[in-house]
């Protein structure tokens, strides 16, 4: 069971690696590759010490030079080939069936699938809703993390209609009853 936070602040990461994160994103949008090494050092640092898995959104450059376990991709970002030379473990976005399956033909070692349901974070982007995240974990071969909406009240939902865990934005920082959900669900 996997318990991704996507997080930008230090302090959350701590409380959400203390509420039992598996894998930390760090999602600083629009700092160049310099910055966002330099801002992304002390999370490296905190995610090696805690022997949680460290990924950095979007940007494989800043992934490798951070000494990142993975990267994660939108659909419009590129570095697919450089990631996979790197080593770096992969994980690419998806938001309908058609994103999801084009996706899986890359192999990557996960699929963030979402919004599942309705959140700030991705204003304007229609919710995939639980019926076509199960299609979706029933179509491709990559382990399915779902995004979106995804809080303690409705985190099992999603690994019962076939996700392998959940990614948190705004739960990061109740990661301590995310978790507790997910574990009561996988029992």
């Amino acid at each position: 069971m996997i318990l991704h936070v996507l997080v930008d602040d230090l302090g959350v990461a701590r409380r959400a690696i203390d509420g039992g994160a598996t894998l930390v994103q760090l999602r600083l949008k629009g700092l160049s590759t310099d910055h966002l090494i330099e801002e992304g050092q002390p999370f490296r640092d905190l995610c090696a010490s805690s022997g949680v898995s460290f990924v950095v959104n979007d940007d494989v450059e800043a992934a490798i030079r951070l000494g990142a376990d993975g990267v994660h991709l939108g659909r419009d970002d590129e570095g697919i080939e450089r990631a996979r030379v790197a080593g770096l473990k992969l994980g690419l976005s998806a938001q309908t069936l058609d994103e999801a399956l084009a996706a899986d033909d890359e192999h990557p070692d996960y699929l963030g699938v979402g919004p599942v349901w309705a959140t700030p974070v991705k204003r304007g982007v229609p919710a995939l809703g639980l019926e076509r995240l199960h299609e979706i974990c029933e179509s491709v071969a990559a382990p399915v993390v779902a995004i979106g909406g995804i809080d303690a009240t409705n985190a099992a939902l999603c690994l019962e209609a076939g996700a392998v865990g959940v990614a948190v934005v705004r739960a990061s920082t109740d990661a301590a009853a995310v978790r507790t959900a997910l574990e009561r669900a996988a029992v």
